[in-house]
């Protein structure tokens, strides 16, 4: 195979087959060489295929307590109290800037996980309290 772009699913096939082909070959060799650029060419194909999933700010702070092994009393001095961490983790609280900073400092969560799809859509009013009403202005 000839290395070229891949642009369908046949020439992605193609090029793990060879990827295969050239998974024991060593360092420093031109097999080598071939397979690192088969293969940057194969992940940049799978990214281009594969859609992003929507960012869940509280799902990256429960898998980052899966990772570390910690539990919700853990969270405490990033939250200030058990039932700060109850109401976020339930998702009946939103985060504050501080808590997004804090997590991002104490448990090294990507800043982009905790901003998360719904604090960028943007749309106004969208962080009132249940139950208030928009008030009306005067034209």
């Amino acid at each position: 195979m000839d290395v070229r772009l891949i642009v369908t699913e046949e020439d992605y096939e193609e090029a793990l087959a060879e990827i295969r082909c050239l998974w024991t070959s060593l360092p420093g060799t031109a097999d080598r060489n071939r397979l690192e650029l088969l293969a940057m060419l194969a992940h940049q194909y799978e990214r281009q295929r594969e859609a992003i999933p929507d960012l869940d700010p509280v799902e990256a702070i429960k898998f980052r307590m899966e990772q570390q092994g910690l539990s919700r009393k853990d969270l405490v001095p990033i939250f200030g109290t058990t039932a700060r961490v109850s109401e976020v983790l339930s998702r009946k609280r939103r985060l504050t800037l501080e808590m997004i900073r804090r997590l991002h400092e104490r448990l090294d969560i990507p800043l982009a996980s905790l901003i998360g799809r719904t604090a960028r859509r943007g749309a106004v009013g969208q962080n009132r309290p249940a139950g208030e009403r928009k008030r009306r202005t005067a034209a």
